[in-house]
């Protein structure tokens, strides 16, 4: 076979994907455009009424709502139970429409009480309770489409089942430019630049499919050129302005706007003041090196103390690319593997500022919302022994397996209890009932035989001393009552894999992770009856090749904006970062790919990234 031969076999296979992709989308896009609700006003009111009592209409600037839309948008949340109504309007260009329905699946986010909130980014109607526990009595109202973007999913957080979205036939917007375009997608948590490149190397893709295999290729091209008529044309709500113009120049519109995009100046720090202030402290840190978080090497297991552990790994800091090299040991008795040199308590909180809170709030709290299937697995687990009644989830951070667990035990008590401040913003959501801000061992005496049920899931690996934290779960729990432990699994065949780029790896924050034989034989010490363990239904389903491509990515080059960058910032080393995430756009797809087919094979032979444990504290 010839090189050229198996060229046109590869394009062809590429183009038969991307007809089944687009397929696909175009499907998913008419289903979720049927799941949103049309306002139908009862008609024109005469004389002005005064302003709606229960409700506040918050909008973006430009946009216009009548007063028939806001009493029909509230009545539909009163009749829905609702407390957010985002008002997608009827008039919106076609490809912000497609672009919203790609992110919004009106079912689905609104059971998911995890979901982060999306919305058109024009209107919102929001009741006074959820205006007043969300602070917006006394906030700044926004001042712009990606500021309503923003509140959007704070307000789906003190709502998180009672958003919803409705398609305003009486909303007016201004048209959209590319400048705009750009903000909003930084609003919604995603990159313009890595955004456009993948839509520019899309384009590509068709044009080389059309040459080398025209066939297929011309089906792909069809169906991307249609999309928008094939979706909104016969659709009922959304009447997008020049549907017919902007689908027969698409493939021309696309390549326009994602060049212009590309092109749209980037943004203004939100706060220059407080990023010099915090780049001055990052430097002042590292002046004196890292070596002084670091603890003298131990000599033996702190699981088994048995002598000589051998090493594992050694790496850099992958996840945020602060200074540091860390080395993980392993037993040559018992399996446990465990970081050696430890971090000391100030090592620790330097590596851990600004990944859950701070600078990196907004994408630890993107990832730990997408994980909804997984939380409510674990609360699952406790339904063939028992129904839990008070509840703490230790190491709960924003609690947002509490918030989804509430669906599985809604009659349930949820407490929540974390280092970080995130526990007591948990509280004022509603996600738990209350929220308690320290060290678990330090707690357990006040807490001592309060709850019936308590979680670690993936907690104890970052402690500094699991034993401690069993005792004070046997402190905590009343007898008879339930610890439900999620880790993730050292013994994955992918950690051997993939190496220093095994996400679970998660250095420098993972300082020890047991065998699920290890941590067994530590509960029946303590008087626990282990239930059930599972392997491959624990499985973390990105969280392996997805993982190592986002690691490497970032390995290679590092932000040099970073406040704890030790090299300067220059146009080369941001045009590097970007090169390299835009080169790692096809390898996240790759990725995911594997990481589904790693999924199907860690649930049929139970044997994952993670395993889950349940066990009993025994009476008496």
């Amino acid at each position: 076979m010839t090189r050229a031969h198996r060229s046109g076999r590869r394009t062809r296979w590429v183009a038969a994907a991307a007809v089944t992709a687009l397929g696909a989308g175009t499907v998913r896009a008419r289903r979720r455009l049927a799941a949103l609700p049309v306002l139908a006003p009862a008609g024109p009111y005469g004389a002005p009424r005064p302003p709606l009592p229960g409700w506040h209409l918050i909008t973006a600037p430009g946009v216009a709502a009548d007063e028939a839309t806001v009493r029909a948008a509230a009545g539909h949340a009163a009749r829905e139970g609702l407390e957010v109504v985002d008002l997608v309007p009827a008039r919106l260009d076609a490809e912000s429409t497609l672009g919203l329905l790609r992110l919004l699946d009106p079912v689905a986010h609104r059971t998911d009480r995890c979901a982060p909130g999306q919305g058109a980014g024009h209107a919102l109607l929001v009741s006074d309770d959820v205006h007043r526990r969300a602070g917006l009595d006394t906030a700044v109202p926004p001042c712009s489409t990606a500021d309503l973007l923003r509140l959007v999913r704070t307000l789906k957080e003190y709502a998180p089942d009672a958003t919803g979205w409705a398609v305003a036939p009486g909303l007016t917007v201004p048209p959209p430019g590319p400048a705009r375009h750009a903000e909003e997608l930084r609003a919604r948590g995603l990159p313009p630049g890595l955004l456009s490149a993948a839509r520019l190397a899309g384009l590509a893709l068709l044009v080389k499919c059309l040459v080398s295999a025209p066939r297929w290729g011309v089906a792909a091209t069809a169906l991307y050129w249609l999309q928008p008529a094939v979706v909104l044309g016969p659709a009922r709500g959304p009447r997008p302005v020049g549907l017919a113009r902007d689908t027969a120049a698409r493939p021309l519109r696309a390549l326009s706007g994602a060049l212009r995009t590309l092109a749209a100046p980037a943004a203004d720090p939100p706060d220059a003041a407080g990023d010099a202030t915090r780049r001055a402290a990052y430097t002042a840190e590292l002046a004196a090196g890292t070596d002084r978080f670091f603890e003298p090497r131990r000599p033996d297991c702190p699981w088994c103390s048995a002598p000589e552990p051998a090493v594992r790994l050694r790496t850099p800091d992958l996840l945020q690319g602060k200074p540091g090299r860390f080395t993980l040991e392993e037993c040559r008795h018992c399996g446990h593997i465990f970081q050696n040199p430890r971090l000391t308590q100030d090592g620790l909180d330097f590596y851990y500022r600004d990944f859950y809170e701070g600078l990196g709030g907004d994408g630890a709290a993107l990832v730990l919302g997408r994980m909804s299937g997984t939380y409510r697995a674990r609360a699952e687990m406790l339904r063939p022994f028992t129904t839990p009644r008070t509840w703490l989830d230790v190491g709960t951070a924003a609690a947002h397996f509490c918030n989804a667990a509430r669906t599985v035990w809604p009659d349930t008590r949820f407490d929540g209890l974390d280092m970080g401040e995130g526990v007591h913003e948990a509280a004022r959501r509603g996600w738990i009932d209350t929220a308690y801000q320290g060290q678990f061992p330090d707690l357990a005496d006040r807490l001592a035989g309060r709850y019936d049920t308590v979680s670690m899931h993936h907690y104890l690996e970052h402690t500094r001393d699991p034993f401690a934290e069993l005792d004070a779960a046997v402190k905590v729990l009343a007898p008879g009552g339930h610890l439900l432990i999620e880790l993730p699994d050292p013994r994955s065949r992918a950690g051997r894999l993939l190496g220093r780029y095994w996400l679970p790896w998660f250095q420098p924050q993972h300082q020890h992770l047991m065998p699920s034989g290890n941590l067994e034989q530590a509960l029946t010490a303590r008087g626990f009856t282990i239930l059930a363990v599972q392997h491959g239904a624990a499985h973390q389903s990105n969280g392996d090749f997805l993982g190592a491509v986002a690691l490497a990515a970032n390995g290679l080059a590092p932000d040099p904006d970073a406040p704890w960058s030790t090299v300067p910032a220059t146009p080369a080393r941001r045009a590097a970062r970007s090169a390299v995430q835009a080169m790692a756009v096809p390898c996240y797809a790759a990725a995911l790919a594997l990481d589904a087919l790693r999924t199907v094979a860690a649930r049929a032979t139970d044997g994952g990234n993670a395993y889950r444990l349940l066990a009993r504290k025994e009476l008496g």
